[in-house]
């Protein structure tokens, strides 16, 4: 989907930070079912789009792909209510949404390549002829591929805004975490130093990883236009 082989590899090197962190909080013995549940899906989502940013990604089927992410989706908001711990379940709910619109959002993706005859292991896809839906010419120069109705271009453009905008606030309570982390360092006595630095590791890196996703499936939304 890219053809910029330096693009190709940053995206790849930011999707694999979620899919990374995902299978490490996946195999934590302290993580639950739903916990393991949520990092698995990350983890697939980070893998996959890692080979979406390829041609052979294109090889990959996309009906299992499409299936996946949608029921992820779903998970996601089902589960949302039942995990209120302390708070509202409102804000359960709220917290729910950004990672159902992420995994929505991949599979509108892979749909809108699917239903252009670019994946599914369609041999042809990779020409230099255009299909319905696909310019195959990637006019930015960036990318192999780009949409050319009206109504997909829009839904592209908007999954980009929004995730842009997901990615930099979860960028920013990341940020928050680590300067958060070492303010408290200065006033801490030094025996609890080690605690404090895992306690704010584990506040900053969790909304980096997100950050990091959400940035790199806005890149790739917006060179769907």
């Amino acid at each position: 989907m890219i053809a910029a082989s330096g693009l190709r590899w940053i995206l790849s090197l930011m999707f694999a930070v979620p899919l990374l962190y995902g299978v490490w909080r996946m195999v934590l013995p302290a993580s639950g079912a739903a916990e393991r549940a949520d990092h698995a899906l990350h983890a697939a989502m980070g893998a996959l789009m890692i080979a979406m940013s390829w041609p052979w990604g294109m090889e990959l089927p996309a009906l299992p792909q499409v299936v996946l992410f949608s029921v992820g989706g779903l998970w996601f908001l089902a589960a949302a209510p039942f995990r209120t711990g302390d708070g509202a379940r409102s804000r359960a709910v709220l917290a729910a949404l950004p990672h159902g619109l992420m995994m929505g959002a991949m599979a509108w993706m892979v749909a809108a390549m699917a239903s252009s005859g670019a994946m599914s292991g369609d041999s042809d896809a990779a020409g230099a002829h255009d299909m319905a839906g696909m310019d195959m010419s990637g006019g930015s120069g960036l990318a192999v591929m780009s949409l050319t109705g009206t109504g997909p271009r829009v839904v592209a453009v908007l999954l980009a805004v929004v995730l842009g905008g997901l990615g930099l606030s979860w960028l920013t309570r990341a940020l928050d975490g680590i300067r958060e982390k070492d303010t408290a360092g200065e006033r801490e006595q030094p025996e609890d130093s080690a605690e404090l630095e895992a306690a704010g590791a584990g506040a900053a890196l969790s909304p980096a990883c997100h950050a990091a996703m959400a940035l790199g499936m806005a890149i790739m939304c917006a060179l769907l236009v």
